[in-house]
């Protein structure tokens, strides 16, 4: 099997964002990008996805960083998985945190589409204006040419409601991004192709 990593630079008169993904990683991570929770929250996608990723990002407002960051690292899921060959392709996880219990659905069947169900009760959550979180995951399933249903069932404390939503979007791109032994060198598509 071919090597499932790839590095993107993204420079723009508002962002410099570098990210490496290494889709059959570890769970090992390097993330800085200014913003102590994005982070964390970028910390618990590699870790429950089992992904190597590495982010440095930098940028005067933290909305253009988490937008750029989202842009940067959807189209390293999208390069790192090049043809998309032998993937389950489509997956769900179901994570609870403390009384938070959120759910993500993904299908990496290059049609892009997301809901995101998430309402937070404060406007931050530490150092992370809350309605950036929405806006990461729409940009992110753009650039990787995701299908991407995520949503907050319950919960009180707005932390723990954003790491249960990070942690599912990490089981359900690592249940999806697995290669199925039974289709070893074929795209999971009756069309026999997957765009993007």
């Amino acid at each position: 099997m071919t090597e499932r990593r790839t590095k993107v630079i993204r420079e723009t008169a508002e962002t410099n964002i570098k990210v490496e993904l290494n889709i059959d990683g570890s769970g090992q991570f390097e993330i800085t990008t200014g913003l102590r929770m994005f982070d964390h929250l970028l910390s618990q996608l590699a870790q429950h996805g089992v992904f190597d990723i590495k982010i440095s990002a930098s940028g005067p407002d933290q909305h253009h960083v988490v937008e750029d960051v989202a842009i940067a690292l959807g189209k390293a899921f999208n390069q790192a998985l090049r043809g998309k060959q032998g993937i389950v392709r489509m997956a769900h996880a179901i994570v609870p945190m403390d009384e938070a219990l959120a759910v993500v659905a993904v299908d990496i069947g290059g049609r892009v589409y997301s809901i995101i169900e998430a309402d937070f009760d404060e406007a931050s959550i530490g150092d992370l204006d809350a309605d950036l979180i929405r806006h990461f995951l729409v940009s992110l399933a753009s650039e990787a040419k995701i299908n991407l249903h995520a949503k907050v069932l319950s919960g009180i404390n707005d932390h723990h409601k954003a790491e249960a939503l990070f942690k599912a979007l990490g089981r359900a791109l690592d249940t999806a991004t697995l290669i199925d032994e039974r289709i070893l060198g074929r795209v999971p598509s009756t069309k026999e192709v997957i765009e993007g």
